[in-house]
């Protein structure tokens, strides 16, 4: 499809649990607006309230992109949107965004196929996701596509800020109450809620009066206190490398990619705390899968993995025009910082 000149020609959506990202970007590869605002999954706020959410986050960034109401859509929509699961979740959310005209044509991707875009010049590899959650998802060269169900518990899941939170307050109730090993996050668990005792800070999440989900907030202090020597919260890490081993180790199989030289990309806020331990077993792990592979850490939001495949789908793919577009669009987001809407 050959994009009208002079406007937004591409929207791109990260529709993660925590967060939506939204940029529009032209057919020359500009940036022309970019916000963040809050999740619109439909697993978190229902299918017609999170559209009607997202439907509002677009018209915050073509009003900062200087259009107009009247104005056309983009020609391309790309909604790369947790929750999108199964044939059925994509349909449904398909025809959702659909009616709400925000792009002339669209396609939904589960967001784990994002990263791999975003982080790899070559279109295909693994993903490894993690932030609130967990995921993994992979493309291979043929492409072919393999994705882990990702849902929490029920699908034998475990990592994510969330689940390290939970581990990090329950060593550190097991170390107060004699049944585990003595750790400093007895100390700096409660703190961060303000409490001084670990079973105060449990207390506190059984009556409702500090949401559950706002563990995920102590990920970056167990990675801290990890570094700082403490081999409780050290343990809590290595579980999590293992977990992500094995995960990426499956859509390795899953695709036969372990004699290729597949990018594995990771992605998501956890991978911020920058640990070399952690990223030390992580690698090793994955190379004894496929030797040859090469570990990327995501250095751009995952919304350039949905501007991309967007750009991707606009008339002129493998040309200089759109090769040129490209590096323009990932210098734009890589240098991005996401504003409120």
């Amino acid at each position: 499809m050959s994009p009208a000149p002079g406007r937004a020609a591409i929207l791109a959506v990260d529709g993660g649990n925590s967060k939506t990202d939204v940029a529009l970007v032209g057919a020359d590869g500009r940036l022309l607006a970019a916000l963040r605002g809050p999740t619109t999954s439909h697993q978190q706020v229902g299918l017609e309230a999170g559209a009607d959410r997202l439907a509002a986050l677009v018209a915050a960034a073509r009003s900062r992109a200087g259009l107009a109401p009247h104005d056309p859509p983009p020609d391309v929509g790309v909604y790369a949107l947790a929750g999108a699961d199964t044939p059925t979740d994509t349909r449904r959310l398909a025809a959702s965004l659909a009616e709400r005209r925000l792009a002339a044509n669209g396609l939904v991707i589960n967001d784990a196929f994002a990263p791999i875009r975003a982080g790899s010049e070559r279109r295909w590899g693994v993903a490894l996701i993690c932030g609130s959650g967990m995921n993994a998802a992979g493309i291979a060269p043929n492409g072919r596509t393999a994705r882990l169900a990702a849902l929490g518990g029920i699908s034998g899941d475990w990592g994510g800020g969330a689940d390290i939170g939970l581990a990090a307050l329950g060593a550190a109730v097991r170390a107060r109450d004699g049944r585990g090993a003595r750790t400093a996050l007895e100390t700096v668990v409660p703190r961060q809620f303000g409490f001084s005792r670990p079973i105060d800070l449990t207390r506190a999440i059984e009556l409702g009066s500090v949401p559950q989900a706002r563990l995920r907030e102590l990920s970056p202090l167990v990675f801290r206190v990890a570094g700082e020597g403490d081999a409780v919260a050290r343990s809590i890490i290595d579980r999590l490398a293992d977990e992500l081993v094995a995960m990426a180790g499956a859509i390795i199989r899953r695709l036969n990619l372990t004699r290729c030289n597949p990018d594995v990309v990771m992605a998501g806020g956890v991978f911020n705390a920058r640990d070399d331990d952690f990223e030390a077993r992580i690698a090793a792990g994955v190379h004894a899968v496929a030797p040859d592979a090469t570990l990327r850490r995501s250095d751009a939001p995952p919304v350039l993995g949905a501007a991309l495949l967007g750009l991707d789908r606009l008339e002129g793919f493998g040309s200089s025009g759109h090769h040129a577009a490209e590096a323009r669009l990932r210098a734009a987001l890589r240098s991005w910082e996401p504003p409120s809407p």
